[in-house]
C-alpha cells in the first residue's frame, strides 16, 4: 500500500467533486429542486399538486438516465464530454417527457424546462471545473512496446524512471504486461493495483485513446474478442427493420422529390447501384441517389471508377449538396428492409476495391462479420478514404467497433453523425 497516496489517489473536499455520489447527487440537487424552489416562492402548496409530484419523479428519473449515459459514453475516444452533454440529457428528458406526453399524466412544463436546461448547466460546469482541476496524467513503466503510447496528445505522460512512488499524482499506471520486467517493477505493479490505482497493458490504453486496434498480428485471443454479440446483433437487426420502415413510409414525398431534381440536372437514373461486399462476405446491389454523371472519363479503369475523389469532375451541382449532407444514402432503406445492411456498421466498398483490399490488407475480410451501415465508427472518426494506408486505418476503426459492438458504441456514432452532417466532415 505504499503507493496509495501517491498516485490516483486522495480524498481532499477539493477532489470529492471527481467521485460520482457527488456530481449525481449535487446534480439532481440542483436541476431540480432550484425549480420546484422557485416555484414554491409562488405556490407553497405545490408540493401536494399532483402535477407537481409527477415532474419531480420525471424529471428525476431522466436525470438520472442522462448522467448514466454520460458517464459510460465517456469511455470511449473522440467524444468530447461537453459535446456530449447536451444531446444526451435532450434524449432522455425528451424520451421520459414523451412518455408522460403519451400516457396523458398532466405536468408542469416550467420544472420540467427549469430541470432540463439546468442539468445541462450543471455538467457543462462540472466538466469545465474537473478538467481544469484535474488534467488526465498517466505513469509509463518503462519495458517493452510503450514509447509509441507517448505519442498520444491530450494525456500528459510521465515516463517512471525507478519503481518508486512519483512526487506527481497520476489517474492510472501504463505498462507493457507481457514485457520480461524486473521483480522490482512488478512488485510495483502490483503496489498500485492493490493500492486502487488503475493499471493498463499499452495495447488496452491505445485502443483506448485512439479509437482503433492494431491488425498486424491478430492471435485467436483477439479474434475472438472480435465476434460481435450475436443476441445483440439480432435486437439490432429488429430495430434497424423497425426504423427503416418507418422512415421509407414518412420520408417518401422527400425521396420523390430528390430524384426528380436529379433526373432535372442530368439525364439517367436517379438510383445508383453498385455491387457491394456485405454480410459474411456476400456481395449485394446497393442503392444510391446518383450524385455523378453517367458518362465515365476516359482512361478509367474499373477501380478507378469506383473511386471518388476530392473535387471528383464528374459530381454533379445536386449532387454535390446530397454528399455533403448524407441525402444520398437514403435509399439504403430499401437494403436496410431487405436484411443487407444496417443504419450503423462498416461501410461497405464495391467489390473490385474490396477484392484490391483484401489483397493488400491482413483479416480485412474479417470487417465482413457484422452488417454494412450507412454511418459507422470509422466515418464519423475518419471520413471517406481509398488509399491502402488510409484504409488500414480505416479497418483498426472498424475492429474497434467490432470488439465494442453495443448499443453504447453505436449511441456515440449516432451523436457524432450529426456532426458529420452539419459540417459535411468526411464528404467527397
Amino acid at each position: 500500500m505504499m503507493y496509495r497516496q501517491a498516485i490516483g489517489y486522495w480524498d481532499s473536499p477539493k477532489h470529492r467533486i471527481l467521485r460520482v455520489r457527488y456530481q449525481l447527487l449535487g446534480g439532481m440537487a440542483f436541476a431540480i429542486g432550484i425549480p420546484l424552489l422557485l416555484r414554491m416562492a409562488y405556490v407553497p402548496e405545490v408540493l401536494t399538486n399532483s402535477n407537481h409530484q409527477v415532474t419531480v419523479a420525471a424529471a428525476a428519473i431522466a436525470h438520472i438516465l442522462g448522467y448514466i449515459l454520460y458517464r459510460r459514453l465517456g469511455n470511449f475516444p473522440g467524444v468530447a464530454s461537453a459535446g456530449a452533454i447536451l444531446p444526451t440529457f435532450a434524449l432522455t428528458y425528451g424520451l421520459v417527457f414523451l412518455v408522460i406526453f403519451f400516457f396523458r399524466f398532466d405536468y408542469s412544463r416550467f420544472q420540467a424546462a427549469g430541470s432540463f436546461l439546468l442539468s445541462v448547466s450543471w455538467y457543462f460546469g462540472l466538466g469545465f471545473f474537473t478538467n481544469k482541476l484535474e488534467p488526465t496524467r498517466l505513469a509509463v513503466v518503462p519495458g517493452g512496446d510503450v514509447a509509441q503510447v507517448t505519442s498520444i496528445g491530450g494525456v500528459s505522460w510521465r515516463m517512471l524512471v525507478a519503481p518508486l512512488a512519483p512526487t506527481e499524482r497520476f489517474q492510472g499506471v501504463v505498462a507493457d504486461l507481457r514485457a520480461d520486467l524486473s521483480g522490482t517493477w512488478e512488485r510495483f505493479i502490483t503496489d498500485c493495483a492493490l493500492s486502487g490505482t488503475p493499471v493498463y497493458h499499452v495495447k488496452q490504453i491505445m485502443e483506448s485513446l485512439t479509437g482503433r486496434v492494431a491488425i498486424d498480428h491478430l492471435s485467436e485471443n483477439t479474434l475472438g474478442s472480435l465476434n460481435p454479440n450475436q443476441a445483440y446483433l439480432t435486437l439490432k437487426h429488429a430495430g434497424d427493420w423497425l426504423a427503416a420502415a418507418v422512415i421509407l413510409i414518412l420520408g417518401s414525398p422527400v425521396l420523390l422529390i430528390i430524384a426528380l431534381l436529379i433526373r432535372i440536372e442530368s439525364p439517367g437514373p436517379a438510383l445508383f447501384c453498385q455491387q457491394r461486399v456485405g454480410f459474411h462476405g456476400k456481395p449485394f446491389k446497393i442503392y444510391k441517389f446518383r450524385t455523378m454523371r453517367t458518362e465515365p472519363l476516359a482512361d478509367m479503369d474499373e477501380r478507378q471508377r469506383a473511386i471518388t475523389t476530392n473535387g471528383d469532375p464528374r459530381i454533379t451541382r445536386i449532387g454535390r449538396f446530397l454528399r455533403r449532407t448524407r441525402l444520398d444514402e437514403l435509399p439504403q432503406v430499401i437494403n436496410i428492409l431487405r436484411g443487407q445492411m444496417s443504419w450503423i456498421g462498416p461501410r461497405p466498398e464495391a467489390v473490385p476495391l474490396s477484392q484490391w483490399y483484401e489483397a493488400q490488407l491482413p483479416f480485412y475480410h474479417y470487417r465482413h462479420i457484422v452488417r454494412p451501415g450507412i454511418t459507422g465508427w470509422a466515418q464519423v472518426n475518419q471520413g471517406h478514404v481509398a488509399e491502402v494506408d488510409d484504409v488500414r486505418e480505416k479497418l483498426q476503426f472498424d475492429f474497434y467497433y467490432i470488439k465494442n459492438f453495443s448499443p453504447w458504441i453505436e449511441i456515440v456514432i449516432f451523436l457524432k453523425t450529426f456532426r458529420t452532417l452539419l459540417g459535411g466532415f468526411g464528404a467527397k
